[in-house]
């Protein structure tokens, strides 16, 4: 007997289908266009073939901007990920202050990226932000406008405040998921807490820990409002990352072609890195 196969229920994913084809194919396809073609306005473009990528991959305005981009990742994931698995594993399992944390945990991802940008903006400032005066009333020399370092500890603090949130609620999902028995029986054994860590948490905290670092790679690597908004990538050239300065080349310059070829191989790093990221956790998971 033949079972019969209804596939109506296509028609139901056929919306979303549609959203995404214009809010992400569509435009995808719009920057490969310009990414080939050159145009001196009046709607009038030349095919221009693989310059603009060539061009993209000899300057050095490029590998400097993926070279920031690529030291802030490293910095961000260095922190917030140690950092949010040392406070989940230190946030209360049972009682009141199970909600209390998870409340206090998920405030600082409810802050929009602009208004995040603009707090610490203000905050930094020598003239009337509380660090920015505190630092300078006690003899820090510090000014994120003029500085680099202050500039990038700025950045990266600010990050940190706003992101490690999300590497906490992760983990202690992972976290509660463990059986108490778990416990109970390395207690029996007299396993240290490094070895309850080590043989019973980690590997329960695995697969959330590489949602978490997938989400805070390409996060911090795709960063734009909150430097855009501290520092506008200064002082100089030295918080312009791969974002902020394909916004510049495109609206500031209005150079389409190569803002559209940058942009191109933007995505193809992120891909090619994430999937990196991906195999790796991935491969050792399924060694273990």
């Amino acid at each position: 007997m033949n079972k019969t196969v209804n596939n109506k229920a296509w028609f139901l994913v056929l919306p979303m289908l549609v959203l995404v084809a214009f809010s992400a194919v569509i435009p995808l396809m719009t920057v490969v266009n310009y990414s080939v073609q050159d145009t001196f306005g009046n709607n009038e473009f030349f095919w221009a073939g693989t310059d603009w990528f060539i061009q993209t991959l000899e300057s050095d305005r490029f590998w400097d901007a993926l070279g920031r981009n690529l030291l802030f990742s490293f910095i961000i994931l260095a922190i917030e990920v140690p950092l949010g698995i040392f406070i989940a594993l230190n946030m209360p399992k049972k009682g009141l202050g199970v909600p209390v944390c998870l409340v206090l945990m998920s405030l600082p991802l409810l802050i929009p990226w602009n208004v995040v940008g603009t707090i610490w903006q203000i905050f930094g400032r020598v003239d009337i932000g509380l660090l920015g005066y505190t630092l300078e009333a006690i003899g820090i020399d510090y000014n994120y406008v003029r500085d680099p370092l202050d500039a990038w500890v700025t950045l990266v603090v600010m990050d940190v405040w706003h992101w490690t949130s999300l590497v906490v609620l992760l983990c202690y999902a992972g976290l509660v998921s463990i059986p108490e028995a778990y416990y109970q029986a390395a207690k029996i054994d007299g396993a240290s807490r490094w070895s309850v860590f080590r043989y019973i948490e980690l590997p329960k905290m695995k697969r959330v820990l590489l949602i978490a670092v997938l989400l805070r790679f390409m996060d911090s690597f795709m960063v734009y409002t909150e430097p855009f908004v501290v520092t506008g990538g200064g002082p100089g050239n030295s918080t312009t990352f791969l974002s902020i300065d394909l916004v510049k080349m495109a609206v500031g310059q209005f150079d389409l072609g190569p803002a559209a070829a940058m942009s191109i191989i933007y995505f193809l790093i992120i891909l090619l890195l994430s999937w990196i990221f991906y195999t790796v956790m991935t491969s050792s998971d399924a060694q273990n």
